[in-house]
């Protein structure tokens, strides 16, 4: 494919103009920096759920291409400011189109019949080129990744592709989250100077800002939870195996997943129902069980009740590094699950330096194991593999402008599993560890009836101002985490909005529930009562900025 058609099909968000047909193609946002509320039709985008979306739609109140021309507006009205969608399906349209005529004929597809959806630009579609945000793969032509056919099967209407931290934040020791070379910074939309978190920034920040009704994350270690938390969002982490990476991006096919993201954890379950099952092209998926339930969107709103639920607690020396409103935040958020029937207990999980002192070696030799099958296996003209990726953005003015590529070199320098059987010794010592650091917390009670339903801890503190290591020798402030254990055992983690802290109280804070292997339902129904109980969420202000704070030192950004 030559540069010129990938441009083509690379339709930057900010080309996007609002529908001028509010008949035909849906009335514009009554307000750039609002929630989305549509005059005509007195839908607020932002407070909507797929439920409610569906029954307006069977009423013959709203159609999809009302609906798809609304959000198309509302990327039009504010995304300059955000950089959240990189490009836009030129057929989203017709796309919608195509939903209502299947609606009106009786045979809507699925629960997603006519949902707009944004992908991050990780996820193969037919329709644009998937970048992992790396001009060097602006030529790249691939099929629809598999969970791609999921959606496209249950009659969303694919969107466009969000933006995020390029190669998923694997490039740069000093990278900034959210930044790639295809799409630039994107923005906090609750204080635009802020960061949103990566590595999956774009699809949490076009959710948040009411760009998509729902959006796909990916997560090999905090990269769905974290820009969820930080831009006060639902994020979901699923088990892995439970959803297809056939056709994404990879860093590590023995961390990385997939998952939706959403304002309502009703919207994230439906997009769940759709993503999860078998595929023959991903070993991981050919054990989920036969029996495990995939209707997680029959939530249970009473799943607190009765429920024990461990309750992560700062050490003394994390206690120091988080901020005393986020603490307040956190114990607030223990006392309303109390207030729901659980039972919480404090708990600690062990082994978190010998996971962590483990995790980013394997992962580097995973990723060049990885990526270079996955570029292989792509058509297009882009590079045949690692090697070739770092030579690109040796060459390339816009690549390397902010901070540089040590941990693809560091990757391209590293052995890979099957040549290595270190490396396969340490992926299965910190699996184990990870493992046995949840599951021996849940199964702590004398007796079953004692054990915990999951493990509650804190998804993030307050957004950092965004900066970059070449301007100032600052890259992102990460202060504190709880989803490595979760990551790196490959177990379900769902992050919830928890209330705000900041300068004036101003930027988002989550608390995510995790348990074991497999338990994503439950997970989902603890999650989605805590979601009730809280009812924390709040649109976004974009406020410009709340003046600058101290950043303390950090490790490494999510993946």
């Amino acid at each position: 494919m030559t540069a010129a058609f990938a441009a083509a099909l690379l339709v930057p968000a900010s080309a996007v103009a609002a529908p001028a047909d509010p008949g035909q193609a849906g009335p514009g946002v009554a307000d750039a920096a609002g929630s989305g509320t549509l005059p005509i039709r007195g839908l607020d985008l932002d407070a909507s759920t797929i439920p409610e979306l569906q029954a307006r739609m069977d009423a013959g109140e709203l159609t999809a291409v009302q609906l798809t021309g609304a959000y198309l507006a509302r990327i039009a009205a504010v995304n300059d400011d955000l950089g959240a969608v990189l490009s836009v399906n030129p057929d989203a349209l017709r796309d919608a189109a195509d939903s209502d005529r299947t609606r009106q004929r009786n045979q809507a597809r699925g629960p997603l019949e006519g949902i707009p959806v944004l992908l991050k630009d990780n996820v193969d579609t037919e329709q644009l080129p998937t970048t992992a945000g790396s001009r060097a793969m602006l030529d790249s032509r691939p099929d629809d990744a598999e969970i791609t056919r999921r959606l496209r099967d249950a009659g969303a209407i694919v969107l466009g592709k969000a933006n995020l931290s390029e190669w998923a934040n694997l490039r740069g020791s000093a990278s900034s989250s959210g930044w790639s070379g295809v799409g630039g910074q994107t923005a906090n939309p609750y204080v635009l100077d802020r960061n949103p978190c990566g590595s999956s920034s774009g699809s949490a920040v076009g959710v948040a800002a009411s760009l998509a009704q729902v959006a796909i994350g990916t997560e090999t270690d905090g990269s769905i939870v974290c820009p969820a938390g930080a831009n006060g969002v639902i994020g979901v982490k699923p088990t892995l195996g439970l959803v297809s990476r056939t056709g994404i991006v990879p860093i590590s096919a023995e961390q990385d997943t997939a998952g939706p993201m959403a304002r309502h954890a009703v919207d994230a379950a439906l997009v769940l129902e759709v993503l999860a099952g078998s595929d023959d092209a991903d070993a991981a998926t050919a054990e989920i069980p036969a029996d495990l339930p995939t209707d997680f969107a029959d939530l249970d709103l009473d799943a607190l009740e009765g429920a024990r639920i461990g309750v992560w607690t700062l050490t003394p020396e994390q206690s120091a590094a988080v901020d005393d409103r986020t603490e307040e935040v956190f114990a607030a958020a223990v006392k309303q699950l109390e207030a729901a029937g659980a039972t919480t207990v404090p708990v600690q999980l062990a082994y978190q330096e010998e996971i962590g002192a483990g995790e980013l070696p394997a992962l580097l030799a995973e990723f060049k194991r990885d990526l270079n099958a996955y570029l292989a296996a792509t058509p297009g003209d882009h590079p045949a593999d690692l090697a070739g990726i770092i030579e690109f953005n040796e060459q390339d003015p816009v690549e390397l402008a902010y901070f540089g590529q040590e941990l693809l070199e560091q990757a391209q320098a590293a052995t890979v599993p099957a040549e290595d059987p270190a490396i396969q010794e340490t992926r299965d010592r910190i699996r184990t560890l990870a493992r046995a650091s949840i599951d021996e917390v849940l199964a702590q009670g004398a007796g079953p009836e004692d054990d915990l339903a999951a493990i509650v801890g804190l998804t993030n503190t307050p957004a950092w101002q965004t900066r970059y290591e070449y301007l100032d020798g600052e890259a992102d402030a990460f202060v504190y985490s709880t989803s490595g254990p979760a990551a790196v055992a490959g177990y379900p983690n769902v992050t919830v909005p928890a209330g705000f802290a900041g300068p004036r109280d101003s930027l988002p804070v989550g608390v995510s529930f995790f348990g074991t292997r497999w338990d994503d339902a439950r997970v989902l129904d603890i999650a989605a009562d805590f979601e009730d109980q809280a009812a924390a969420r709040e649109a976004p202000g974009y406020l410009p900025t709340v003046g600058a704070d101290p950043q303390p030192d950090n490790p490494e950004p999510a993946t």
